[in-house]
């Protein structure tokens, strides 16, 4: 009998071998042979001539927009995701779970279904556009407003859904032992709760930001699509494949695959740290 195979315990799943193939060929499949195309086609391009197209006055005002916005209504959800999830754990209400099935509802409605809801909503003689417009003269639609709309709806889940298991996973009586030791509720919120939710937190603002960056379809409707204005780098993306200029699209998407990564590694190195700093305290 061999004695590693003593060692390992036992699984309801198959062996290693053949759990390890069937998870390294789907990951392969779905993940890295799409970017390995896309990083072979940029490899064709030629370093001088992506940095050219990604430099255009057009794609760099695309770029910033798209990671500007998704970077801001990352942040409102890591903030209103956080309280949101606060107040279905810890309280109950009147309509709690209605409010609880509702976060829900960006995974299941489509982009575009929500794309066209919030541009009614929100378009200068909409619901509430109409009211903002003539009040406070704030314009929402077909504004970058509009788009930090739009990413807050599409995001909002990743945060709660995140942070709601570890929220619930928190005693009470840690918080009340903190006020009997004389610490207010902004001590016990800053030395007590965060730190056990920064983890989670940041895997939030991370899943939110990734899904802002690449959102399309909600996004489209409201946003206007004014070049260097309104337009975010996923439509020029499909603006530069509809016009056959597939070394443009390319030069987009590997600009967006660069920012992207070095976002989510920083995230997750900032992430490793927290773990750390919260096993060592």
């Amino acid at each position: 009998m061999n004695p590693l195979r003593a060692l390992r315990p036992s699984s309801p799943l198959p062996g290693w071998g053949l759990a390890a193939g069937i998870t390294l060929s789907m990951l392969s499949l779905v993940v890295l042979l799409p970017i390995g195309a896309l990083l072979l086609r940029a490899a064709q391009v030629g370093p001088a001539d992506l940095w050219a197209m990604i430099a255009r006055p057009r794609t760099t005002a695309a770029l910033l927009l798209s990671f500007r916005a998704a970077l801001v209504a990352a942040l409102f959800n890591l903030v209103f995701g956080l309280a949101l999830a606060w107040v279905l754990v810890r309280y109950r209400f009147p309509g709690r779970r209605l409010i609880d099935a509702a976060v829900d509802l960006p995974f299941a409605l489509p982009t575009a279904v929500a794309g066209i809801a919030l541009t009614a909503l929100y378009a200068p003689n909409g619901a509430l556009g109409a009211p903002l417009l003539q009040w406070f003269g704030l314009r929402v639609a077909y504004t970058e407003i509009g788009i930090w709309i739009a990413l807050v709806f599409v995001g909002l889940p990743f945060v709660v859904r995140t942070v709601q298991p570890v929220i619930q996973e928190i005693e009470t009586e840690i918080e009340e032992v903190s006020a009997t030791l004389g610490a207010s509720r902004l001590t016990t919120l800053r030395r007590v709760v965060l730190p056990m939710l920064l983890p989670a937190l940041l895997t939030g603002f991370a899943l939110a930001l990734a899904r802002a960056v690449g959102e399309y379809g909600s996004v489209i409707f409201i946003a206007g699509n004014l070049p260097g204005v309104t337009e975010i780098a996923p439509l020029l993306i499909v603006i530069r494949l509809e016009e056959f200029d597939y070394d443009g699209a390319v030069a987009i998407a590997m600009a967006m695959l660069a920012i992207s990564f070095a976002l989510l590694l920083l995230i997750n190195l900032i992430q490793v740290w927290s773990r750390r700093m919260t096993a060592e305290a």
